[in-house]
């Protein structure tokens, strides 16, 4: 019987990550979104991170959409030249819908074992009236700022992109390039001893390979 030697993988990119919002999220997969603030708080949110909202319609956490037009109406009541919205990178983790008024887990999700609420669009909460989806994010450490999708300020839009690459460049995995700023759990190969980091596309045993190459 043949033996057959593993040396690496290759992954296939998940072409969900850009669901219409209409679309469930699936619990565990990654997901691009938006959110619009006051455009003081920019840097801080790309320098720190988000600071989750107290109290809410969903409870404590940081408030996100995939659809962008809901994003360009928050803050409520601010000039648009004093917005920001922001395009985000959110690992939804296990995701609960929430889908009417006085849903029993509409403020307790988190406590029961979620990291995400999801309101679909066009539910039954009557306290959206624009009928739009929304989400609810209880761990702000899930939530990356890869770029600003909406400034009026041309000058303002280019810093903030600037200050994001270089976040993104710096507080990146040095293997997969992907934000690492809750640990990767880099390991030796245990064929060639090179680090590996989970999240990385491919790998290949260099030792692997070079017996395949001498036979």
């Amino acid at each position: 019987i043949a033996s057959v030697s593993f040396c690496g993988w290759k992954a296939v990119k998940d072409r969900t990550k850009s669901l219409s919002e209409n679309q469930e999220p699936k619990s565990g997969r990654e997901y691009t979104m938006f959110h619009g603030t006051h455009l003081k708080n920019a840097e801080t949110i790309i320098n720190e991170g988000f600071e989750p909202s107290i109290d809410g319609m969903l409870g404590p956490g940081v408030y996100v959409s995939r659809n962008i037009a809901k994003a360009k109406c928050y803050p409520h009541k601010t000039d648009k030249n004093d917005k920001v919205v922001f395009k985000l990178r959110v690992r939804a983790g296990k995701v609960k819908k929430i889908d009417c008024d006085n849903h029993p887990l509409q403020q307790t999700w988190h406590s029961n074992g979620y990291d995400c609420a999801w309101v679909p669009p066009k539910s039954n909460i009557s306290a959206i009236k624009s009928g739009r989806e929304e989400d609810c994010v209880w761990d702000p450490k899930r939530i990356s700022v890869v770029d600003v999708a909406c400034c009026v300020d041309d000058a303002k839009r280019w810093e903030l992109r600037r200050m994001i690459r270089s976040k993104l460049k710096t507080g990146g995995c040095s293997l997969c390039h992907l934000d690492a700023s809750d640990g990767h759990d880099v390991q030796p190969c245990w064929e060639c001893q090179e680090d590996i980091c989970p999240f990385q596309g491919k790998h290949m045993c260099k030792r692997k390979l070079r017996e395949r190459d001498t036979m």
